[in-house]
């Protein structure tokens, strides 16, 4: 079990880590998931995903790179929150916690999809029994179940965010608007459970979640959280 306490002025300083981990983990995952991706793929078309993976190889294997970095983020992230939400609900923060590693979990996944996707279409000699459409057409299998498994780990962060939010607001130690909105961001990340759904919904659904994520973001990074008020809630937690 990990210590409680945490010794004077760290619990504002705690926070703050939590925020740089946070932006650090979302921005690699943006770039590594959405973002460059966005620039190779082409849905429903295996030659020209295929050609341009091939021709942007470097950059497809930094997009694979970044997509994995965002996981130690994540883990140092739910970590620290684990020793600031303890006081507040020791049972919820550890639910929360392993929502995130299953999440983190699923985003290796997406490490290997994306790998897989590039061994395929370079094997030519291990794979020499198969026409060069068919491999395309695998490596396009595999880019897809990356996605799949990418919305996967989304959901449980979903779980995540709907467990944080609920203990921001019961916390008094952050503003409970910031509580309220991270909930209702998890809400919009549950969506993806369902594709013909998610797909109904998007983009407003992942929109929802914008101003969860932003403001808990913003507020760890310049804020953190009110030192005097934990202590309080720490106190109160130590002699129950």
């Amino acid at each position: 079990m990990l210590a409680l306490h945490l010794p004077e002025g760290s619990a504002r300083s705690s926070a703050r880590i939590a925020g740089v981990c946070y932006l650090a983990g979302a921005l690699a995952s943006l770039l590594g998931q959405l973002v460059i991706p966005d620039r190779l793929v082409v849905a429903n078309n295996a030659a020209t995903t295929a050609a341009n993976i091939l021709a942007h190889e470097p950059l497809y294997r930094f997009s694979a790179i970044l997509a994995l970095a965002c996981i130690p983020f994540h883990v140092v992230w739910a970590v620290l929150f684990f020793r600031l939400f303890k006081p507040v609900n020791e049972t919820l923060v550890t639910v929360a916690g392993g929502a995130m590693l299953l999440a983190c979990a699923v985003w290796t996944l997406c490490f290997l999809f994306a790998i897989a996707s590039l061994t395929v279409l370079k094997g030519t000699r291990s794979f020499s029994a198969f026409a060069p459409e068919q491999l395309q057409a695998v490596a396009l299998v595999f880019v897809r179940l990356n996605a799949q498994a990418y919305d996967v780990g989304l959901a449980f962060f979903g779980w995540w965010c709907m467990l944080v939010g609920y203990l921001i607001y019961k916390s008094h130690f952050l503003p409970r608007t910031i509580g309220a909105l991270y909930a209702l961001a998890g809400v919009a990340y549950l969506t993806l459970l369902y594709a013909p759904l998610s797909r109904a919904l998007y983009p407003y659904n992942l929109a929802l979640a914008g101003p969860g994520e932003l403001s808990l973001l913003l507020w760890l990074l310049v804020k953190g959280v009110d030192e005097q008020r934990w202590k309080d809630r720490a106190q109160q937690y130590w002699a129950a």
